[in-house]
């Protein structure tokens, strides 16, 4: 909201347009009387736009979160409960709860504010062996989800642990075990379910979910911490300072071995690939730059 952006963007960009016009003077005007530790200079401002962008790029993707939504994805075997937690989440009845196996199908997606943090809760198809033909789609459709959620909420029956090899991969570090009927369940959990980060709750006697909620606020807040200022907030932009990086550690190759032709066409993309996201690069600008910090033509 107060341009610290676009400002550091443009920042960059000039920065970019200044090695480029050294490069091209070196092309250009190879008679001419130029600075002796022109190729350092060049070196070392590469090097701080390089690091700056993979700062940049280092932001776990905070900004298009904060503009998208935290994604979480709610999965695990048919009748634990996904449906009943969604609704609960949303205090609405966004899913139909039924105790007819492979009710929900398709994902179900409901967009909630968590202590000030936008959320995109995705209900998802019970994850189990099936023949029906539509009910495998709904479950690849599963699986596609938890691989791009943020946050994988996997719900599984207490009592009837229905632990399958797929659903022990999701459990990952961006997932919670989530024990639901707890309320069914009169022994001791398995030492091996408690090596995992999770709550045992029962959605029917509202029992433990304002702890399954502190979890969930405790995740949110470690994904939006950011070190940087300014932040990507769309993937257009993010595709763009990746392409300008990968341009740049080409131009870095072919500076160090002198082969400026070839590395002034990779600056050049870099640039380009920046002011994609700022504006449009002017030939002007570079020659202007050349003329104004070297003594050519006079």
């Amino acid at each position: 909201m107060s341009g610290k952006t676009a400002d550091e963007f443009n920042f960059l960009r000039e920065k970019l347009l200044k090695i480029l016009s050294y490069v091209e003077a070196k092309i250009d005007f190879p008679d001419e009387d130029l600075p002796e530790n022109i190729l350092e200079q060049i070196k070392k401002n590469s090097d701080e736009v390089i690091n700056k962008i993979k700062k940049i790029l280092d932001d776990q993707k905070v900004g298009e979160r904060i503009r998208e939504g935290f994604k979480i994805a709610i999965v695990g075997p048919v009748n634990a409960g996904k449906s009943s937690l969604i609704n609960y989440f949303a205090n609405r009845d966004v899913a139909i709860v039924s105790e007819t196996a492979g009710t929900t199908r398709d994902v179900i997606e409901t967009h909630l504010n968590i202590d000030g943090y936008p959320v995109i809760i995705s209900d998802t198809a019970g994850i189990r062996e099936s023949k029906n033909e539509i009910e495998q789609k709904g479950i690849k459709l599963s699986l596609k989800k938890a691989v791009e959620a943020d946050l994988k909420l996997v719900v599984v029956d207490a009592k009837t642990v229905d632990f399958t090899g797929i659903l022990k991969d999701l459990l990952d570090q961006n997932a919670i075990l989530v024990l639901n009927k707890s309320d069914l369940i009169f022994k001791d959990l398995e030492e091996e379910l408690k090596t995992f980060d999770h709550v045992l709750i029962s959605i029917k006697e509202n029992k433990n979910l304002d702890k399954l909620i502190l979890k969930i606020k405790n995740n949110l807040k470690n994904k939006f911490i950011s070190s940087e200022d300014i932040l990507i907030t769309r993937e257009r932009h993010r595709q763009h300072l990746m392409q300008c990086l990968e341009h740049l550690n080409n131009f870095n190759d072919k500076n160090d071995i002198e082969d400026f032709d070839k590395a002034a066409e990779d600056l050049r993309l870099a640039t380009r690939h920046l002011g994609m996201i700022v504006g449009k690069v002017d030939v002007e600008e570079i020659l202007g730059s050349i003329f104004k910090d070297f003594c050519i033509g006079k």
